[in-house]
């Protein structure tokens, strides 16, 4: 039963809709994490993979990058933690029978959902000019073809090498080095189509791009803001995390579009309380915030707080902050009127998060991809640190800001220099520790790597996990500059979308799972990861492969590094392979804060990452002090007779993976192809619960794109706004929609209209 995928492509547009919940977690997640784990693996194999999920001797969950407690509970996992992992762990496999019985055409027909799962990838396949299947070939044979379209390049510049977030540090700093080495800065990854805003916010006003809280701070907080953030459904053991402060004495605003089940009530797994009881409210005020105006609210706010008596921690602004006055200009001129349209809220809610705004000595922001993926998120991410220094709320205990990230490893890829910006220090110590001079001129983001591919200026297209196709913006362009490619390559585990949208050849590299022992020269390896709060530690996968011609991707990177660079590269890649203790000691030496790693790795729970803002008040920004800026306000303006769409995940899915077909927190039941919109809106536009609809979006350049046969679901939205599921609303937003700064897609803030259709 474990071992077989279903064999059809179920419907996904005829969903069954019941009432929203109000409350997350408890008995039906443990169940249904169970039967999804048992029906993948089994039931023995369940038991002794999930007990070692995020676990000081286990594997990191390759799911989200949510940090873990010093003293772990038994079972360290969330429902989609267990499905991420069930996934990966199938006894599902997908051979080279399969190809031959499935043709590209016919897999391209399939749905994400169906393609992922058919089970792991076996040994490496091979789609041959012209052809119209895959079919196996040897590891040096792959080798060969990659080295053979890279070496036919007129430019290093014209091959891109992508990441996903789930790739170890190890394998990541050697990606890069191989890069780097080829010649090129041609390295987009996933961050830049989430939390790059985020990123290019914080370096400027704090000097680092990342969080500045720990854990413990949040267990220390007396005010919790989370905003564009769903924990319950992206980054369930969040709420363990909350539920403490709330035990504490915190209290928590919720701002977002959608009211969230887990940001309502959470019934803890873990206790007594959670299973058999009610469980902890959540949320002491819910700002059900207009899609996009959070930079208009958390300006407000600062105005308040400047004309509040003591609102300021003057001390802190003047001893460590720039641009003061003119930032608090621009706040003061706030404007009312547009404030509340802008945000949909009334005066008597934002007067009500001001108090306990002021009461709170201790304040942290989270924040997700609802901030980070707008036209506006740069400036927006800028107002809430805004916010938080005028109060002191960097650089001590319980306070700080809090981006959230997704993939499991998406910051520690970003340490590790994935990135198509390098800072100069970074490729001055990779030159002074390997030799060789990395190219210094700024390489290509996700968006440009997509037109560089569109117009044949990029030839090879090389993907180290992820699913490239389904997570990029404007579907049909993306696809159509995947087939212009000379060459796409795939390293993953199951398949996907990006398998059956190919280049003139194509190759799908199988490789291990982070569940997974890897085998190497030396004996036994571990990777290493960085969560959400710069906390690194190790991971050792504990079963056997998939298939014994799987490789780890430090192998995959190392072979193919010594295959394309030859023997006049210096680098040591056979010894790398060999014994990732030798990776470990030579980032040591190239990124900061990694000085003795692998003494530091070893120590059980790993360690802390330096962060100069949190631990010393000292930030590395061009002033040398901590950034206070001043910008426009902005915020979506909807024409009448049109919406405003974000997109967003299902509950059973995480980022592209389809795990399900159910939403069951949101009340949708086997079904994908929903639109949520607020019963008001959906009367006045004519549009009865269950009518059919293509959503249609509409851009400034008088450019539309179309998504079909969607159901309308009546949802309690707030007004004017709307939500449907990613990756299926992809489509709807242009390559050149993209956050100012950042570069960003601006995914959830597409202005559409509704238009009636029969269903799919």
């Amino acid at each position: 039963m474990a071992a077989k995928p279903p064999a059809g492509d179920p419907v996904q547009d005829a969903p069954e809709v019941t009432a929203p919940q109000h409350a997350a977690v408890g008995l039906p997640a443990i169940g249904h994490a169970l039967r999804v784990s048992q029906r993948q693996m089994g039931v023995r194999r369940t038991a002794l993979t999930l007990l070692k999920v995020n676990q000081k001797d286990g594997f990191d969950c390759p799911g989200c990058a949510w940090p873990e407690p010093e003293k772990r509970a038994k079972a360290e996992f969330c429902e989609n933690g267990a499905k991420a992992v069930a996934e990966e762990a199938t006894l599902r496999r997908v051979t080279p029978d399969f190809f031959t019985a499935h043709p590209v055409a016919d897999l391209a027909g399939r749905s994400g959902y169906w393609l992922g799962q058919q089970g792991r990838l076996t040994q490496p396949m091979y789609l041959a000019e012209g052809a119209d299947r895959y079919e196996p070939v040897p590891w040096e044979r792959a080798f060969d073809i990659i080295a053979e379209e890279l070496h036919a390049l007129g430019s290093p510049d014209e091959a891109v090498f992508y990441t996903s977030g789930r790739t170890s540090n190890e394998a990541a700093f050697l990606y890069q080095l191989f890069a780097r080495e080829f010649g090129t800065n041609n390295l987009p990854d996933c961050s830049n189509m989430c939390h790059e805003s985020s990123g290019s916010a914080l370096t400027e006003t704090l000097g680092i791009g990342k969080g500045s809280v720990t854990l413990e701070d949040l267990h220390k907080a007396d005010l919790i803001i989370v905003a564009g953030q769903n924990p319950g459904t992206n980054h369930p053991r969040m709420l363990t995390a909350l539920e403490k402060a709330k035990g504490n004495g915190a209290r928590i605003i919720t701002v977002n579009p959608l009211p969230e089940a887990g940001l309502e009530r959470f019934n803890n797994p873990q206790t007594p309380r959670g299973l058999l009881g009610r469980g902890t409210p959540i949320s002491d005020l819910f700002l059900q915030i207009r899609i996009g105006g959070d930079q208009a609210l958390f300006r407000a706010l600062n105005r308040m707080v400047l004309e509040a008596d003591g609102g300021v921690d003057e001390e802190f602004v003047r001893e460590h902050t720039h641009g003061f006055e003119e930032f608090a200009a621009a706040a003061r001129a706030a404007d009312w009127d547009e404030t509340l349209r802008a945000t949909g809220l009334e005066r008597a809610e934002i007067d009500q998060a001001l108090r306990m705004v002021l009461a709170s000595k201790r304040t942290i922001v989270c924040w997700a991809m609802g901030l980070t993926q707008h036209k506006h998120a740069v400036p927006t991410i800028r107002e809430v640190v805004n916010f938080l220094l005028l109060r002191g709320n960097v650089g001590r205990p319980g306070a700080g800001v809090c981006p959230v990230r997704g993939h499991s490893n998406v910051q520690g890829d970003r340490t590790m220099g994935i990135f198509e910006r390098p800072a100069p220090a970074f490729l001055d110590a990779l030159e002074k520790e390997f030799g060789f001079a990395p190219p210094r001129e700024h390489g290509l983001d996700v968006v440009r790597a997509i037109r560089a591919l569109r117009d044949g200026q990029a030839k090879v297209f090389f993907a180290m996990g992820g699913n490239f196709v389904a997570a990029s913006p404007d579907t049909e362009v993306t696809e159509a500059a995947m087939r212009r490619a000379r060459l796409t390559v795939h390293v993953s585990t199951k398949l996907n979308r990006s398998h059956v949208v190919t280049g003139a050849r194509a190759l799908i590299l199988p490789t291990l799972g982070r569940t997974e022992r890897d085998l190497q020269g030396s004996g036994e390896q571990f990777v290493t990861v960085e969560d959400s709060m710069g906390m690194v530690h190790a991971s050792r996968g504990r079963l056997e492969a998939a298939s014994p011609q799987l490789l780890s991707e430090p192998s995959i990177v190392c072979r193919l590094a010594r295959r394309v660079l030859g023997p006049d590269s210096g680098t040591p890649w056979e010894e790398f392979e060999r014994d990732y203790g030798r990776i470990r000691d030579r980032i040591a030496r190239v990124v900061p804060g990694f000085e003795d790693f692998n003494a530091k790795v070893a120590r059980p729970g790993g360690f802390a990452l330096p962060h100069a803002p949190r631990d010393e008040r000292r930030f590395p920004t061009a002033t040398g002090k901590a950034n206070f800026t001043a910008a426009e306000v902005e915020y979506p303006r909807v024409p009448e007779g049109r919406l405003l769409l974000q997109t967003l995940r299902s509950h059973d899915q995480y980022n592209t993976t389809i795990y399900g077909l159910d939403d069951r927190y949101r009340g949708i039941k086997g079904g994908r192809r929903v639109v949520l919109v607020h019963p008001d809106d959906a009367r006045e536009l004519g549009l009865a619960d269950g009518a059919y609809t293509d959503l249609v979006s509409e851009w400034t350049d008088g450019t539309e794109r179309r998504a079909p046969g969607f159901r309308v679901v009546h949802y309690p939205t707030a007004r004017g706004c709307a939500a449907a599921y990613y990756p299926e609303t992809n489509v709807l937003i242009p390559l050149d929609a993209t956050a100012d700064t950042s570069n960003t897609p601006a995914s959830k803030s597409v202005i559409v209209r509704l238009e009636l259709a029969t269903p799919v």
